[in-house]
């Protein structure tokens, strides 16, 4: 099966790591929404366009992270980011984070997001936009 991926590259910034110059776990789910933003702008899919066009709201409802080696202060990092086909009405991605000669995985994890209307009313089917996006790139 086709997957989209992007590889990103981000530098660790100091207000992004604790009082060891490790990244503080929670900025990795910042990471995560760097590397989903990036994914979209190369794949087509900005999530603000699709509430402003469709208006669908696009929450997350899981994540997980799995730690491997920490990052550190001023380290380039390399997120992969690969959407995730499913027949489901959700979004899957699925994430690893390596080191810039890409010799280390520091972190894989993944997030899943569910479609809502504006009222908060749960799509239990999967969107008309999602489906045209799919056969335009070929992952049905």
């Amino acid at each position: 099966m086709k997957q989209l991926r992007n590889t990103t590259k981000f530098r660790v910034r100091f207000s992004e790591v604790d009082s060891l110059r490790i990244v503080w776990h929670g900025n990795y789910l910042k990471y995560f929404e760097d590397g989903r933003d990036a994914w979209g702008a190369e794949f087509g899919m900005d999530f603000i366009e699709i509430y402003e066009k469709h208006g669908l709201l696009i929450p997350l409802i899981s994540t997980n992270l799995e730690y491997k080696y920490p990052l550190k202060y001023n380290e380039i990092g390399l997120i992969e980011t690969t959407f995730i086909n499913t027949r489901a009405a959700k979004a899957i991605f699925r994430f690893e984070i390596y080191d810039e000669n890409r010799t280390q995985l520091k972190l894989k994890g993944e997030t899943v997001q569910v479609f809502m209307d504006v009222n908060n009313v749960l799509q239990l089917n999967t969107p008309t936009f999602l489906e045209e996006w799919k056969q335009k790139h070929e992952m049905v």
